[in-house]
């Protein structure tokens, strides 16, 4: 049976790819990037010599016959991301259902991972988690999604380019209170950096934009400040003031997730800390 493989590339460092996808992508009949100039660069890179073809969300549809084409004649098909695994973010959700649809099989061959890779670094909880992507340019359609996250325990993880990063931060800010985060940029590359903090902190760092696309990772609601009760509220502000967070923070996380005012909450961390 032919297959359709998904093949995970480097973020960033080119020695982050598997000798499996090597293999894969060197005996595939063909194979598929968003970028193919990109892709280009990692193939000549390890001796590979398949020439890549393009597929996007413009042309999905028409390449999805070239493949089925392919498939349906016995050989293998590989697609590959710019970075990362396939259609995390990027195009082929419709080639795989259409390979599914005709019969054949769809191999992940799994590899590096910003998504992961920020997640691990980041100090937040790794589990539960969830992944959010890129949040919707519509105003109103990205001030619902946040809403409708505001109160998750999961710790939450965004993608953003590094255009928006400072905006995007704030936003979150605003929606979820002023969290503990992590921006993570240039992941496996010469100038990586993870910067934890507070989002507004970060969002300072970030006001003047920077280089490199981000994964962002967005602490959850504190899983005791998610009940209205007076007890569940004094457990969540006694326990942020044993990680050493101040009232201000205490204070802006804790409001909107328990729907009271900040200077409430402000005052009773101010007596749980004395007390």
């Amino acid at each position: 049976m032919s297959s359709l493989y998904l093949v995970a590339t480097p973020i960033g460092n080119l020695e982050d790819v598997s000798l499996r996808a090597l293999k894969v992508l060197k005996e595939a009949e063909l194979v598929l990037a968003e970028d193919t100039r990109r892709t280009r660069v990692l193939l000549d890179r390890h001796g590979v010599a398949a020439k890549p073809v393009s597929l996007h969300a413009h042309n999905e549809v028409a390449r999805t016959a070239k493949v089925l084409a392919v498939l349906d004649g016995g050989g293998d098909a590989a697609l590959v991301s710019d970075a990362g695994t396939p259609l995390i973010s990027d195009p082929g959700d419709r080639l795989v259902a259409a390979a599914l649809e005709a019969g054949h099989s769809v191999v992940p061959i799994p590899g590096a991972s910003a998504l992961l890779a920020a997640l691990a670094a980041s100090g937040l909880p790794a589990v539960p988690f969830s992944f959010v992507g890129f949040l919707p340019r519509r105003s109103g359609e990205c001030d619902r999604l946040l809403e409708s996250l505001r109160d998750r325990r999961d710790t939450l993880v965004f993608f953003e380019s590094p255009r928006r990063v400072a905006k995007t931060l704030a936003r979150l800010q605003q929606a979820f209170g002023d969290r503990r985060a992590c921006a993570a940029r240039e992941l496996t590359k010469m100038h990586e950096e993870i910067a934890r903090g507070s989002l507004s902190e970060l969002a300072k760092h970030f006001e003047e934009g920077a280089r490199g696309e981000f994964t962002l990772v967005v602490a959850g609601a504190s899983e005791a400040a998610a009940g209205l009760s007076e007890h569940e509220l004094d457990v969540a502000i006694r326990a942020l003031v044993a990680e050493g967070q101040s009232p201000r923070e205490i204070s802006n996380q804790l409001a909107p997730v328990s729907r009271r005012p900040k200077r409430e909450i402000y005052a009773r961390a101010v007596a749980a800390s004395n007390s």
